[in-house]
């Protein structure tokens, strides 16, 4: 599974795992891959620190990389607490009366509320990148489209790729025109925050709206075989995140939540703007019916959403409240049926892809090489 991009970053597969899970990315690495760790929870530069020594000390001196979230415009002088101020009563009343409902326990006196979503604030991007920028990091990637010009110059000027993704070709476009070096094209069917193209559809509408730049394809890819289809669609790797979070090296905390995943169909995801603001493709649960109900209140604008909802996150999440619980994954859910290492997974692909590639091969009326 060799492409241009995969031998220019030195790996064998050209496969990009996302992941906020250290373990994770350090094992995709060391199968092959390229492992890359989310940073959106990183709130305290101390611990992105840690776990970027751990990655060095687990990667067998091979690349990996970074995913931030940061807004293309900055917006100065606006602190959390601003955007707290913003968030209507009515709203929290609301997140109340759903978890008593549910009977959520509260969290104890004093004890912390876990992730907050914060990580889309540029200044806690901007301190992640000061610590990561310390690191021999290959790539960094924006979930956010194209980050600032002088993060993608400072990125350069340290040897580092940059990648966006995008949900269109004009999207696309313009993270070409921002000096990306690598565009993602996430489908429709990927998990988190996605637009609405299916992943067949836009990823050569991406591969010709960019080239040459280096295209990865993103979206309801589970399988060699799916790989193979998006390099026949002229993307140089793909870029997969959902597909890991039934990993036995992936840190849920959770039980419930991996047997819902295990349990999970296809379909049994949703877009919705519940978790951040933005629609992001998630586990539809009664906690999504919730926000998406025409009688409720309605989801508000990121940010706001993501803070209003992190406390009750956390403890949905902490007590393990089945009905409520749920996390972003795409489509390819209906695949993860079984805890697998991520080496095995890995083993599934590359034979999935040898599979690919031979009937291709046959029906081309050419022998495989």
């Amino acid at each position: 599974m060799k492409t241009e991009l995969s031998r220019t970053l030195g790996i064998e597969h050209a496969i990009f795992g996302f992941t906020p899970f250290p373990a994770v990315a350090a094992a995709i690495t060391r199968a092959g891959g390229f492992g890359v760790l989310g940073a959106v929870r990183y709130t305290a530069p101390g611990d992105l620190a840690r776990d970027l020594d751990w990655m060095q000390a687990h990667t067998d001196g091979l690349p990996y990389g970074l995913d931030v979230v940061m807004p293309a415009k900055k917006v100065d002088g606006v602190t959390e607490a601003d955007v707290e101020a913003m968030i209507p009563e009515g709203h929290r009343a609301f997140v109340r009366a759903t978890l008593a409902r549910y009977g959520v326990p509260e969290l104890a006196d004093g004890e912390p509320s876990g992730w907050r979503i914060t990580g889309w604030m540029e200044q806690v991007a901007r301190g992640q990148l000061d610590v990561a920028f310390d690191y021999p990091i290959k790539l960094l990637a924006n979930a956010l489209g194209s980050p600032p010009a002088d993060v993608v110059a400072r990125a350069h000027d340290h040897g580092v790729l940059v990648a966006a993704l995008a949900g269109s070709a004009r999207h696309a476009r313009h993270h070409a025109d921002a000096g990306i070096d690598i565009v993602v094209a996430q489908g429709y069917e990927a998990g988190g925050h996605t637009g609405e193209i299916a992943s067949m559809v836009l990823t050569p509408e991406v591969v010709e709206a960019v080239a040459p730049l280096p295209v990865l394809a993103a979206g309801g890819i589970g399988s060699g075989e799916q790989i193979a289809a998006g390099l026949a669609l002229g993307a140089q790797g793909v870029w997969l995140g959902s597909l890991w979070l039934t990993t036995t090296e992936a840190e849920l905390h959770s039980r419930a939540l991996t047997e819902k995943l295990l349990a999970a169909g296809s379909g049994d995801t949703v877009r919705s703007r519940a978790l951040t603001g933005k629609p992001a493709r998630q586990l539809r649960t009664e906690w999504t019916d919730a926000w998406d109900d025409p009688a409720g209140p309605g989801p508000l604008p990121m940010p706001l959403q993501g803070l209003l909802v992190a406390e009750a996150v956390s403890r949905i999440q902490k007590y393990e409240v089945a009905p409520l619980l749920g996390t972003p994954v795409g489509q390819i859910v209906g695949r993860m049926n079984s805890e697998r290492s991520v080496r095995q997974v890995f083993d599934d692909l590359t034979r999935g892809f040898e599979r690919a590639v031979t009937r291709i091969n046959r029906i081309a009326g050419r022998s495989a090489r």
